[in-house]
């Protein structure tokens, strides 16, 4: 007759540690044992003990929003270790400052074509366009905040600068 240990699989984590994994265990509900990866990055990166007392300090109501953010930024840092998160955010930024301009450029486009001087009516609405001063013109607005240091990862700058030019923020 098999004993109940030996029904249930250990949780990632408590595979990783090679422990026992308790009934109460902490990791079981956020590492299943058919994610080993998830917690092995999490611990390369942040620490077992860490985690542990993380999980142990939040509500568990946000736990598992806790494990997902750590689990993401520990693979982002093991991907790119110097920015991390903030490279792929500061890329994702360019890109819709970049396809902003290109749909600005498109709209002037549209309107020097139809030789209107009103601006579109896109279905759906488009009033908000309408009524923006800065219609037409270049945004380069930071989206509501700023970084005190400079977020372009050396190896994927637009301008082919090098990495001598990567820590030149704005600190």
């Amino acid at each position: 007759m098999a004993s109940s240990s030996y029904t249930n699989s250990p949780c990632a984590a408590c595979k990783f540690l090679r422990r026992k994994c308790l009934p109460g265990c902490i990791f079981s509900p956020y590492f299943p044992p058919e994610e080993p990866n998830k917690f092995a990055n999490v611990h390369k990166i942040f620490g077992a003990s860490n985690v542990s007392k993380l999980l142990n300090e939040i509500p568990p109501h946000q736990r598992e929003d806790a494990v997902n953010s750590l689990a993401y930024e520990a693979e982002a840092r093991l991907k790119d270790p110097v920015y991390g998160c903030v490279g792929a955010i500061s890329v994702l930024q360019r890109q819709v400052v970049r396809l902003q301009k290109e749909l600005d450029a498109t709209n002037a486009d549209l309107m020097r074509f139809t030789g209107n001087d009103q601006l579109p009516v896109f279905p759906g609405g488009g009033d908000h366009i309408a009524n923006n001063p800065g219609y037409g013109r270049r945004m380069d607005h930071n989206y509501g905040f700023s970084l005190p240091y400079n977020t372009t990862p050396w190896n994927n700058n637009d301008s082919g600068d090098g990495p001598e030019d990567a820590g030149n923020g704005g600190m």
